[in-house]
């Protein structure tokens, strides 16, 4: 089953008289428990591509559908609750919030989320990415790896379908980027499809 399809993707951008096409007619399918590499240099439309498929850009032009339904024409509330209840993300600058605890950084998505669905467990997740005894550091208490591995970790909290990295091994050391590709392919086996 195709957990993504796009067809012609466009997206243009206006930056005072000029138009910067950062995505020009693309059409890809992605299935169900595949783990995909989007490649290419600097410039070259890739995080345009994961914001559009994460929901938080909509193309000029195209057809997207996830999970078989056109999310292309959704209002934002829509789009929010499809983003709670399928995506997870991990970001390259890990985007944790500075006076907030790992536990609590976990839990967060868990506040936007429906509460008949089923969570991970925060403190679980943590565990799960080795980081149980570091529940109540904040961020400027952890190193650089042990930052991305709670952001891992919220990214699991409303169970996704998708993972959605962009460059998650970008601001790490060659150890600790080690590690995260070994998470993303626990996660990968586990079932879910990391892009």
């Amino acid at each position: 089953m195709n957990v993504i399809e796009i067809k012609n993707i466009t997206k243009i951008y206006t930056m005072g008289d000029t138009e910067v096409r950062a995505l020009n007619g693309v059409s890809l399918k992605i299935e169900a428990g595949e783990f995909v590499a989007i490649m290419g240099a600097s410039g070259s439309g890739k995080s345009t591509m994961l914001q559009i498929l994460g929901l938080l850009d909509a193309p000029t032009a195209g057809s997207y559908k996830l999970l078989g339904k056109e999310v292309s024409d959704l209002n934002e509330d829509d789009l929010a609750a499809v983003r709670g209840q399928t995506l997870g993300f991990i970001f390259q600058m890990f985007n944790l919030l500075a006076r907030t605890s790992s536990l609590e950084q976990v839990s967060l998505p868990l506040l936007y989320s429906d509460p008949n669905a089923s969570h991970g467990d925060p403190k679980k997740l943590l565990q799960m990415v080795g980081l149980g005894d570091r529940l109540d550091h904040k961020p400027n208490e952890l190193s650089g790896g042990q930052q991305q591995r709670v952001a891992i970790a919220r990214a699991l909290a409303n169970q996704p379908k998708i993972i959605l990295a962009d460059e998650p091994t970008g601001n790490l050391d060659s150890k600790s980027s080690e590690e995260i590709i070994e998470f993303l392919g626990k996660m990968n086996e586990s079932g879910i499809t990391i892009i």
